[in-house]
């Protein structure tokens, strides 16, 4: 059989995987929108006739009876040498409801003949939240609550491009003043390190800049995170890479996600990039 490369896409209905399926296509896969569980198996020995190339299957939860079936799929399929990469796109439940009221479109869970329509869809996306529970923690998940459109885009791309067979490091800067990434595997809080928000010839730079980078390395604390969080991931990453995950997203806060969380992830990048495949994504500065 032919070489083939396979990304299964899933997800929250409304958050984004059409988007994300689009730029998929970009990079030259061959895309299928909703295909059915029970077409998977078929549907891949057909492609692999066709010669080495890149196919993107998204599936939603309208195929929630037969979803149950994937997992198996997928892994006979990794049998027969067919590299498979799943994405999970979530986003919150806010998000979600303003996204279909935005533009009026009906949930594929939802009941229309209900006179409160908020709550219908509110229990519609709960219901689907857990029809698709198993399929969440079999993939890696990207939050898109608070990412554009571009950036989700981005995302998806920067994903495919890391080495399959590896273990792949995420790194991500946030605010906690926006949310929790909902995609997270690890969260570490670095609100209680000095702030360089306030002092003023910093405030408008970020964790990027030299400047800022000067300000925290002079703080000792600053020092003992980076060590401690690096240290921790040490620890574990082997345990991590027997337990046969893709990927690992692990999230840095602050404040406002411009300085002290930024400064840190590009630290850690850097560190982890010397040995593993490695991420870094700022979500306040990327969607600037």
């Amino acid at each position: 059989m032919m070489a083939l490369e396979m990304v299964l896409i899933t997800g929250m209905s409304g958050s984004g995987k059409s988007v994300a399926l689009h730029a998929l296509e970009d990079a030259g896969y061959y895309c299928v929108d909703n295909l059915p569980p029970e077409l998977l198996t078929p549907f891949v020995a057909l492609e692999q006739q066709h010669g080495p190339r890149k196919v993107a299957i998204a599936m939603d939860v309208r195929s929630a009876t037969s979803l149950p079936l994937v997992p198996q799929q997928l892994r006979q399929l990794q049998a027969q040498g067919v590299t498979v990469q799943s994405l999970f796109l979530d986003a919150n439940t806010e998000t979600l409801v303003r996204r279909f009221s935005e533009t009026r479109r009906l949930h594929p869970l939802s009941r229309g003949d209900t006179a409160d329509q908020h709550r219908a869809l509110v229990d519609a996306i709960e219901l689907e939240r857990e029809l698709l529970g198993d399929m969440r923690e079999q993939s890696h998940v990207l939050d898109t609550s608070m990412i554009r459109a571009s950036q989700l885009q981005a995302y998806v791309k920067s994903l495919i491009a890391a080495p399959a067979p590896q273990l792949t490091l995420v790194f991500e800067s946030f605010a906690f003043k926006r949310g929790v990434p909902l995609d997270a595997d690890y969260v570490f809080d670095v609100r209680m390190l000095p702030n360089p928000h306030y002092e003023p010839d910093l405030r408008h730079l970020t964790g990027c800049d030299l400047a800022v980078a000067d300000y925290l390395k002079a703080h000792a604390e600053v020092a003992d995170m980076f060590r401690d969080i690096e240290k921790f991931l040490d620890h574990w990453l082997q345990a991590l890479v027997r337990d046969h995950r893709s990927y690992v997203t692990v999230a840095i806060g602050c404040t406002g996600g411009q300085h002290r969380s930024v400064y840190l992830v590009e630290k850690l990048a850097e560190s982890f990039g010397r040995q593993w495949p490695t991420l870094k994504r700022h979500r306040e500065l990327d969607a600037g």
